[in-house]
């Protein structure tokens, strides 16, 4: 447990959507939170000075915003009663906050406590945390705190591994963000083509959550579809065309082709076929 077999008392710092969820979750999932601390005050929420029940905790995590992390930290270190040993975590996905390291030297364990997750709705994000990754990292004693907490909500962890923070933060982003962003793209190109906006939005995200599923099911050149995986050079060209009047969405369209042909060699294309496609995808 985190601290010499004592159950997890745990006060989160940041009562924003993440600070919440995670309350929230681990409450759901039986640990103990003796305090939710945010800028102003609300149900179960306190603000300003640091409430007593901070000296209760053997976890802190804290969950501000990464511009704050340090102030926040170096607060804690001077202004709270924290109990000897208390680990302390963070949920920035990318910061390396110095304040963490002068934490560490007076005794508390410190490391990340990062969900891989977009964390929208606190009370939806309990039932997404069961099926979600954390990536962690820091001393042995925070790691262990950040498994036991992990576990307490149902998620895996994943290790980031020692200097590789903004690389696992990059295919956070990637995973996370840019399918929106590819979606939005999507529409918009059925929306140009006549498709009522909704509707497309909607059959779109229908379409793309499945192909999430089959990728989480099985390894990508499995789960890979569409016309790259079959080898059609025609209906390559066809798109190529279609999206000659949106110049972004086409060259976003050619470099994701070029990325799926690895893939579908994988899959088990024709060779002869891949390498007409990259010929289509070079031509201007």
């Amino acid at each position: 447990m985190i601290v010499h077999d004592v159950a997890a008392r745990v006060f989160v710092i940041g009562a924003g959507k993440a600070g919440r969820a995670l309350a929230h979750a681990m409450r759901v999932g039986g640990v103990e939170v003796v305090g939710l601390h945010g800028r102003r005050p609300d149900h179960g929420i306190t603000s300003g000075a640091w409430p007593a029940t901070v000296a209760l905790a053997n976890a802190v995590l804290v969950t501000v915003r990464d511009a704050e992390l340090d102030g926040v930290l170096r607060e804690l270190r001077s202004a709270a009663a924290l109990a000897k040993g208390t680990v302390v975590l963070h949920a920035s996905g990318t910061a390396e906050p110095q304040a963490l390291d002068e934490l560490r030297t007076e005794g508390h364990p410190g490391g990340t406590f990062h969900p891989l997750l977009p964390l929208t709705d606190p009370t939806r994000a309990t039932e997404q945390l069961r099926r979600a990754w954390i990536g962690i990292d820091g001393d042995a004693g925070a790691r262990a705190a950040s498994r036991e907490l992990a576990a307490a909500i149902g998620a895996r962890v994943l290790e980031i591994p020692v200097g590789a923070k903004a690389s696992y933060h990059a295919a956070a982003v990637i995973a996370s963000n840019f399918p929106v962003v590819l979606l939005a793209l999507a529409a918009r190109v059925l929306t140009h083509a006549g498709v009522d906006e909704e509707a497309a939005r909607g059959a779109l995200a229908t379409l793309m959550t499945a192909a999430a599923e089959n990728v989480s099911a099985v390894a990508p050149s499995a789960a890979l579809t569409g016309p790259v995986a079959r080898g059609d050079v025609e209906t390559v060209r066809a798109h190529l065309a279609a999206l000659s009047d949106a110049p972004a969405v086409l060259e976003i369209y050619r470099a994701l082709s070029r990325e799926a042909i690895p893939l579908a060699e994988s899959g088990g294309a024709n060779p002869l076929q891949l390498e007409q496609l990259r010929r289509a995808l070079d031509e201007r």
